[in-house]
């Protein structure tokens, strides 16, 4: 698909301040009438690491939550409560799972709480990395822009960490080519992760599931092999 008219600013930025996404969004369709779609996807920094400590109630057994309340459960056979043999969870645990502060005590802080995580990246060789992602988006899809911002430095819980916006005539290929674009980044582009916590810090190595994401668009990685 031909190229979107040219625009003042660079399609791939790496920064470490913060970014507004109407701004954003905007600046990437001015003045480009062809544009009937826009999809764009913010990524955030998120716990990772289990919140609930030792004082916590454990997980039911498998299978026990699938049968309560559903008359028939169990391929046709008698419904049960739980497995046979396995105890029912105690009084108020089903509803204090998940959520903090939920049931009849506090949760128990756990050692290992994150604060923040750090990005490093290679100037130059990152953003020329994420340029070639979105030639090969624009070879895969009719669309008619595309803009990846990433930031990175510290950043805090709850903070914006990437953005990527594509512009199409149809929602189906913008949908598609932003979803490419963020498994692509998951696992090809040069950065580096750190998370830090009470406990220390530790680089984040790369997920199989992210090389299953982009395993679906025929592309194959071995980054956490």
């Amino acid at each position: 698909m031909e190229p979107q008219p040219t625009t003042a600013q660079p399609r791939v930025r790496i920064q470490t301040e913060d970014f507004d996404l109407s701004t954003e969004v905007a600046a990437l369709h001015a003045a480009d009438t062809r544009v009937g779609a826009v999809c764009a996807f913010v990524g955030l920094v998120r716990e990772w690491a289990p919140t609930l400590g030792a004082g916590a109630p454990a997980l039911p057994p498998e299978g026990a939550l699938a049968s309560l309340g559903r008359p028939g459960a169990g391929e046709g056979r008698t419904p049960t409560l739980a497995p046979s043999g396995a105890a029912l969870p105690p009084e108020g645990a089903l509803a204090s799972l998940g959520r903090p502060g939920a049931g009849s005590e506090a949760p128990t802080p756990v050692a290992d709480a994150p604060a923040f995580m750090e990005l490093e990246h290679y100037p130059g060789m990152t953003e020329r990395a994420i340029e070639a992602m979105i030639e090969q988006a624009q070879r895969r899809f009719e669309i008619y822009g595309a803009r990846v911002l990433h930031r990175v430095g510290r950043l805090g819980l709850g903070e914006q960490i990437v953005l990527v916006a594509v512009t199409a005539a149809h929602r189906g290929q913008a949908f598609a080519a932003c979803e490419f674009l963020m498994d692509y980044l998951k696992t090809q582009a040069p950065f580096w992760k750190k998370e830090h916590s009470a406990a220390g810090a530790r680089w984040v190595d790369a997920r199989a599931s992210d090389d299953a994401a982009l395993a679906k668009w025929g592309i194959e990685a071995d980054n956490a092999a």
